[in-house]
């Protein structure tokens, strides 16, 4: 049996690193398999249950010269994100430092400008001593990584940093020390501090600056991580205490008072209120709640004060669920990261050759000062080579595309299922409690003819449910009376048909009366005496004549019971399994971005064909039983379709594991959520349509990021070689190098930050 644990990373300064921890903890005895984000500092690792210690976790990546953090509660939460923070300011105190050490030199070294500068800054020993501060202070990072990789017989970013900054400082040193070494080789004596300084400090500013946006990319995940309120009143021993959210335990009696928010997840006790769930469900109006109901934690009580009940307390609260599944979503791997993990793995290698034959060629065949302009273009290649930007395309797209959905009420597994969503070209939808409501409700309420009893004796109750207010419009005399006298009939049934009537007089506020000489007729209905007088409900085989209506409305898949006398049929109900307000609208969606819907039920034909014509389907799956659901979606596989399956129950789980990518609504049962790639928090099935608008988003972005990573490399490491030299008489500088290596680590990140305006209303 496997588990999946997962832990930030601090320290990684490259794809490269995120490579290399990755094969480290791979190595493990135990661990199935590891994923490291760069973009995200994450690591998830499978492993055999009791395998693998986070000790042993711990080791393997500090061995290597990061750090590993389990997370045992919020507060080591808090813990990360300070160490993020001290992280990107200390990216920026170097910054400064490097900065001003490399403007000092630069003023003192180059040629039309060092005449206007003092003579401190011109003599190359302060110089040295300048640069030799920033070489091993500053970057002194990028020695601990190289050091810990060559251990390690793993080579990263920091390898090609540190060899081009020593080159080009070693140079200068011995240029500065012992002159006379290069007094028989016709190369000036000339040091290029300069040049290894303000690489340095370019890098800096570029790792600061990433440090900044990818900060920004996980900006949904601190917004989740900020819901929680720190503490909550309980209720013990008669006194409201304040305790902090981690000593809540299930079982406390808490008070949420107007304006709070709900401290975790539990059930009203009492008190009536608007809860806004928007911060994690994406819905924007506000939910009423009364005893009985469920409320979240993270949420916002709007208006009255209630007492809860805790329910559900730390990791396995709604929240903690949707921080957990966001973060495993960011961390993971899509599938068109493989190739770029491969290429990153022979990539550095890969420059280490071309830079050693940079070095070869200019000093063979090069003009004089060959042994400089070999030295100057090996550091430009080594510089410049970074793979920042190609290991930083995939993960920071998915992070903003993850965290986007997230807001939107739109869980996503892992980055698999966001990647193949863009695909998807036909949404299969269960029926029963993901169209529709999931239980009958009173649809209709017709009378046949006219209907008094006792002078309106089914009065209206002084008010009605504030909770769930009836779509029944019609509330006249006549309707009350047909539903006053079928819901006293039935108020003593547990049928569901009779529990739907009994509902809708509660919806309606109308007050039932007490029923003599009550008779069940099996199979056929009821009959009882009201006011003395005797009636009957029933099926519509129960009266001789048959009212009109009566057919049309069972031909669009209700139920019909009537209400009458012996003689006639004095009104009509009509039950079904009502479909959600959203339903509609989601197809609609769906339609106009070229994706096809179909709906599977059990039901019989003429029930789908009504509820698949309301809902302006095309096609349907009627009488399918549950074990058969998953075959119809391999049918639709098998046309060539890439299905997606939208359901909510256990028996839906098989299909939505068969399908390219399952959705699960939140209302329904664990087993479908785990099955799905995606979950609906917010169960309103138009954000379907946003997923796969937001996934195709994502996708274009990847896409975007890889091509401009790859065109980096492919056309600037040539030019930095020299292949320009020949025609044009072009080099590119050290300086340049680094400048344009930190530019295109920051244009991917920056690409990848304007998903965030994608319009997905």
């Amino acid at each position: 049996m496997s588990e999946t644990v997962s832990f930030p990373v601090i320290g990684m300064h490259c794809a490269s690193c995120a490579t290399n921890i990755q094969r480290s903890l791979r190595k493990l005895p135990g661990v199935i398999n590891a994923e490291v984000n760069y973009a995200t500092e994450k690591a998830v690792v499978e492993r055999e249950a009791g395998q693998a210690d986070e000790e042993s976790m711990s080791r393997a990546v500090e061995g290597l010269g990061y750090k590993a953090i389990f997370e045992k509660s919020g507060a080591a939460v808090d813990q990360v994100q300070r160490q993020k923070e001290a992280e990107t300011a200390r990216w920026l105190w170097k910054f400064v430092i490097s900065g001003v050490a490399a403007g000092m030199v630069l003023w003192g070294s180059v040629p039309g400008v060092m005449e206007t500068a003092p003579a401190l800054l011109r003599d190359w020993g302060n110089q040295m001593i300048l640069a030799t501060t920033i070489q091993f202070v500053v970057g002194w990072d990028f020695y601990k990584s190289t050091l810990a990789s060559i251990k390690n017989r793993a080579a990263n970013m920091d390898t090609l940093i540190a060899i081009g900054t020593t080159v080009a400082y070693g140079y200068s040193v011995l240029v500065t020390l012992a002159p006379q070494v290069l007094a028989g080789t016709g190369i000036k004596p000339e040091p290029y501090f300069d040049t290894s300084v303000t690489i340095i400090a370019l890098i800096v500013m570029g790792k600061w600056l990433e440090a900044r946006a990818r900060g920004k990319t996980s900006e949904a995940i601190k917004r989740l991580m900020g819901l929680a309120p720190k503490t909550a009143w309980v209720i013990r021993d008669g006194k409201e205490i304040e305790t902090e959210i981690e000593k809540i335990v299930v079982g406390d009696k808490i008070r949420v008072r107007p304006g709070e928010k709900v401290p975790v997840d539990g059930v009203v006790i009492t008190g009536e209120t608007s809860i806004d769930e928007s911060m994690v469900t994406g819905e924007s109006i506000p939910v009423f709640k009364t005893k009985g109901d469920l409320v979240i934690g993270g949420t916002l009580n709007t208006s009255g004060a209630l007492v809860m009940e805790a329910k559900k307390v730390g990791a396995d609260t709604m929240l903690r669920q949707i921080i957990k599944l966001v973060e495993e979503a960011q961390a993971s791997r899509a599938p068109i990261q493989k190739l770029v993990d491969v290429i990153s793995g022979y990539f550095v290698p890969v420059v280490l050759m071309l830079a050693v034959a940079t070095f070869g060629v200019w000093y063979a065949f090069g003009p004089q000062p060959a042994f400089l302009l070999a030295m100057l273009n090996m550091v430009a290649v080594l510089i410049i080579a970074c793979p920042c930007a190609l290991g930083l395309a995939t993960p920071t797209a998915l992070v903003v595309g993850t965290g986007l959905a997230a807001q939107k009420g739109i869980l996503i597994k892992d980055a698999q299922a966001l990647e193949v969503a863009h695909k998807v070209n036909h949404v299969v939808f269960d029926k029963t409690g993901t169209l529709t409501e999931g239980k009958p409700a009173v649809t209709d309420i017709l009378p046949v003819t006219e209907f008094s009893i006792s002078n309106s004796q089914f009065r209206l109750k002084r008010r009605a449910s504030r909770a769930n207010k009836s779509k029944i419009k019609n509330s006249n005399v006549q309707t009350r009376n047909i539903l006053g006298v079928a819901g006293s009939l039935e108020r003593n049934s547990e049928h569901p048909l009779a529990r739907a009537i009994v509902e809708e007089t509660e919806k309606q506020g109308v007050k039932l009366t007490e029923v003599m000489k009550f008779e069940s007729l099996a199979g056929r209905g009821v009959i009882g005496e009201i006011a003395g007088a005797k009636y009957l409900l029933g099926n519509p085989d129960m009266w001789k004549e048959v009212p009109e209506g009566v057919a049309a409305l069972e031909n669009e898949g209700k139920t019909v019971v009537l209400v009458g006398t012996d003689e006639k049929a004095l009104g009509i109900i009509a039950i079904a399994d009502t479909v959600k307000e959203t339903a509609r609208e989601a197809i609609s969606a769906l339609q106009a971005l070229g994706v096809e819907a179909s709906m599977i039920t059990g039901d019989n034909e003429r029930t789908a064909a009504a509820v698949a014509k309301l809902l302006g389907m095309t096609r349907y799956f009627a009488r399918v039983l549950p074990a058969d659901k998953e075959k119809a979606i391999r049918k639709l596989q098998s046309e060539g379709k890439v299905v997606a399956m939208v359901g909510d129950g256990i028996n839906d789980a098989p299909a939505l594991s068969a399908a390219d990518i399952g959705i699960a609504m939140a209302s329904g049962t664990d087993v479908a959520m785990e099955a799905a790639g995606m979950t609906l928090v917010n169960r309103d099935l138009r954000t379907i349509a946003l997923a796969l608008k937001l996934s195709r988003s994502t996708l274009k972005t990847i896409k975007s990021n890889l091509f401009w990573a790859f065109a980096y490399n492919v056309i600037l490491i040539p030019v930095a070689a020299g292949v320009l030299y020949p025609v044009f008489k072009l080099l590119m500088s050290p300086i340049l190098a680094s400048a344009a290596m930190a530019t295109s680590s920051i244009s991917v990140v920056g690409n990848s930050l304007l998903l965030k305006r994608t319009k997905l209303a």
